[in-house]
């Protein structure tokens, strides 16, 4: 296996460094240059400094440094990883790129100066070393011919979508001399350590994910102008309702940048001669004159979107193409985008959206027409399969569906008989096509455009699919908000699939199910699934129809359960494994600390957010966090005050990590506990863990005779709160909310050192949340949060 420890990545500019960045989370090493200043800034003649200073001499990418740590998202996960990045220039430093394992050119998308550097870089490579370029769709066989031919069989293209933390998607091409198994060892690479999803193009212009997406935006903008519809009533309906992202079309273009998309137009014009759709992107006349006027999307603060401050507060503007002005956003509102936005499955919403009988559906269906008829045109030009498009649109569009799937959900022989009835030319494979993926035996398989044959898609075992393992006969029971699911080898899994993976009554329930199975037929359990987040905490619906009856019973039985189910997860016979990933809040959190142990994926979002409502924690969350103060206190023979005082900020602030790395030093992660990076291992390596401590695993019990950090604790908590309150920093009633949670975490009103017990703990925290809901603003609160359909989040 290629050992890959040390990166050298040329190019410190916004890309190049967030890469550097990343690279540097997944705990590589690197070295980051930049070319040499030609002259001294004015702070730095003010130091006495030449350019013969290395200070100078390194600025470029120390500055790139400097701007990955300032972004925002952050580009590191921690600020501390940035000591794993080393900065020099490309005068001095060349000969240190020997000691590089891979070096990455991520210098501006400019064929003859990328051709410049990679000559200039070439002579100074270890021998086996990996040389990739970071382009967007330049051709890699134009830039290998200045290669020497010894380093054309280790070159070859690594496209990082922007930010490159956070987008999955990675494109990988190889040249005509790059070896194929240097292309499959880079993939796996690139998948396991920095959690890519790695799509193979071909060698042509915008690869695969920017040649089918740029394509739709532009096609959508025909069809807009054609139909005389506005900026924002494209975006109502090229959003979730018709399976793609809340971005849309129009906020999408304003994230990717006005200049680079009317850039990727032109040159997918000037470069894509034999194209038969080539004038698709043509540059429309109105979005010419918006990169004149400096209307460049996010990056200018305006685009085809504006914010303005208003006496009402932030007010949202759309840009009206046809008058070249603002209009004040109108939230439209079509029947069937209403409808589609009422089912959860992608492809029962595209279904429902396009049977409509508005403008909304007419448009949505001219646009999927296209785009689905011009992506299959572009196999076997883009890429060898259905497979690698589709994943690219995921991942690099975060489409909810590939193409191919929508074709799927759709009925092939509807949408090729409905294209016929427009008029429009269908290509001649569609018709004797029934479907492109199927299940058989427990196997997904796609079907080769080329021979016609369905092919299985390549799996291991350490990738977890949840759709395939129930299609397979892996479910073993479940409800309409989870499911019990068997792993292999002794080890069940707890899948939440409900609205957001919101936990009721049901998943509690299932809670136990699973555990008694787990107990009875296994060796232990995993909690897991594979939604968009693990789970947004409890249900507040059902707390908030309790409230509204003043039902106070029903939510301490409602509570009670809560927490029975959290205490038998973490005092089950055999262990208990959490994955979270994403958003993983409230409730959702409490069930990963009252596992035996957590495999975090690194994009992890965990906090406790219930004060976000007026509430506190109680799942067990807050005697968690009290328990594990007074554990570290004990072990370290030294006063609980400074752990009682940090975990009380963690849960009165509502802290949330913004990655699992942070999650240590917010007390919601242990020593034995671990992080993917690759979000399709995360199951299997959480299923390892499972079996790694079943071995020796011994049941615990609930805790008793801890040490109660004591109301003299509590009272230097409210003290802190009455002062900030005096200051005007926080409310009276955010004062109050912070007294009942300090009350709680520290033992109640005790004497220091009084023996408690966990089950006391837990009476504690339910007697505070009780508490907190009988104050009329937690119920408008909850209102408030259920209206907006948003999380809680800090």
């Amino acid at each position: 296996m290629r050992q890959i420890k040390r990166v050298g990545v040329i190019g410190a500019g916004v890309m190049g460094a967030a890469i550097a960045a990343h690279l540097a989370n997944a705990g590589l090493d690197v070295l980051l240059l930049d070319r040499t200043p030609g002259e001294l800034t004015a702070e730095e003649e003010e130091r006495g400094l030449t350019l013969a200073s290395p200070a100078v001499r390194n600025r470029l990418a120390e500055q790139g440094v400097a701007g990955a740590l300032q972004a925002k998202p952050a580009a590191f996960f921690l600020p501390d990883y940035r000591r794993q990045v080393q900065t020099g220039n490309l005068t001095d430093d060349l000969v240190r790129l020997g000691q590089c394992d891979w070096v990455l050119e991520a210098v501006i998308e400019n064929l003859e100066i990328k051709r410049q550097l990679l000559e200039t870089v070439a002579p100074h490579l270890a021998d086996e070393a990996v040389l990739s370029t970071n382009t967007s769709g330049l051709s890699i066989n134009e830039l290998a011919t200045v290669l020497p031919p010894a380093l054309r069989k280790n070159f070859l293209v690594t496209h990082f979508f922007n930010p490159p933390r956070y987008m999955r998607l990675l494109e990988v091409v190889g040249a005509r001399d790059t070896d194929p198994g240097l292309l499959q060892a880079m993939a796996a690479f690139l998948s396991r350590h920095l959690g890519k999803g790695v799509v193979f193009a071909k060698d042509t212009p915008n690869f695969i994910a920017n040649r089918i997406g740029v394509y739709a935006i532009y096609k959508s903008m025909e069809h807009m102008l054609a139909m005389g519809l506005t900026v924002e009533e494209v975006d109502a309906v090229a959003g979730p309702a018709s399976a793609r992202p809340k971005s849309a079309t129009f906020r999408t273009a304003d994230l990717v940048g006005i200049d680079t998309l009317v850039h990727v137009g032109r040159n997918s014009y000037r470069f894509l001669p034999d194209d038969d759709e080539r004038d698709v992107f043509q540059v429309p006349e109105f979005m010419a004159e918006m990169v004149e006027k400096g209307l460049l999307g996010q990056k200018s603060r305006r685009g085809f979107y504006r914010q303005e401050k208003g006496e009402g507060g932030r007010q949202l503007f759309f840009y009206d193409y046809r008058s070249g002005d603002y209009q004040p956003a109108a939230k439209p509102k079509f029947p069937s985008v209403e409808a589609a936005k009422q089912v959860g499955d992608p492809g029962e919403r595209l279904q429902l959206l396009l049977a409509g009988h508005d403008p909304a559906a007419d448009f949505a269906w001219r646009t999927l027409r296209d785009t689905l008829i011009y992506t299959v045109k572009r196999i076997p030009e883009i890429a060898d399969d259905i497979v690698n498009v589709g994943n690219a649109m995921r991942w690099g569009f975060n489409w909810e569906l590939g193409p191919f799937e929508m074709f799927d959900a759709l009925g092939v022989a509807s949408f090729v008989e409905r294209a016929r009835r427009d008029g429009v030319a269908v290509p001649e494979l569609l018709a004797g096509v029934e479907c492109f993926y199927k299940f058989e035996g427990g196997k997904k398989f796609y079907l080769d455009l080329l021979s016609g044959a369905y092919r299985p898609i390549p799996s291991t075992p350490e990738r977890i699919d949840l759709t395939i393992l129930k299609k397979g006969g892996g479910l073993v029971e479940g409800n309409g908000n989870g499911s019990i699911l068997d792993l292999g080898d002794g080890v069940f899994a707890l899948e939440f699939h409900s609205k957001m993976n919101a936990i009721g009554g049901d998943l509690l329930a299932l809670t136990h199910k699973a555990l008694k199975r787990a107990e009875e037929e296994g060796v232990g359990l995993v909690i897991g699934n594979q939604g968009a987040n693990f789970s947004v905490g409890a249900n507040l619906m059902v707390l908030a129809v309790a409230l509204a009856e003043g039902a106070f019973d029903d939510v301490n039985l409602a509570v009670r359960a809560f927490q029975k189910a959290t205490m038998a997860l973490k005092y089950s016979r055999v262990p208990v494994v959490a994955a979270p990933f994403g958003l993983t809040l409230g409730g959702g959190c409490e069930f990963c600390l009252h596992a035996d142990a957590i495999n975090a994926h690194a994009e992890t979002y965990m906090g406790l957010v219930e004060i976000g409502v007026g509430l506190l924690p109680a799942g067990g969350g807050t005697k968690e966090l009290a328990l594990r103060a007074i554990r570290l206190a004990e072990r370290y023979d030294t006063d609980v005050s400074p752990f009682i005082f940090k975990n009380f900020q963690t849960i009165a602030m509502a802290k949330v990590s913004t990655a699992a790395a942070e999650l240590p030093g917010l007390g919601f992660m242990d020593e034995g506990d671990a992080i993917t990076m690759d979000r399709d291992r995360l199951l299997a390596d959480a299923k390892q863990k499972v079996l790694a401590l079943a071995g020796n695993y011994r049941p615990g019990r609930p805790e008793e005779e801890l040490k109660a950090p004591g109301r003299g604790v509590a009272a230097s908590i409210k003290a802190q709160l009455w002062n900030l309150q005096t200051g005007g920093f926080i409310t009276p009633y955010e004062a109050e909310m912070g007294g009942v949670i300090a009350g709680v975490i520290t033992g109640g009103d005790l004497p220091a050192g009084t023996l408690i017990s966990e089950p006391y703990l837990l009476e504690l925290e339910r007697e505070g949340f009780l508490k907190l809901c009988g104050h009329p603003k937690t119920a408008e609160r909850i209102q408030h949060m259920l209206k907006k359909g948003k999380p809680l989040r800090n």
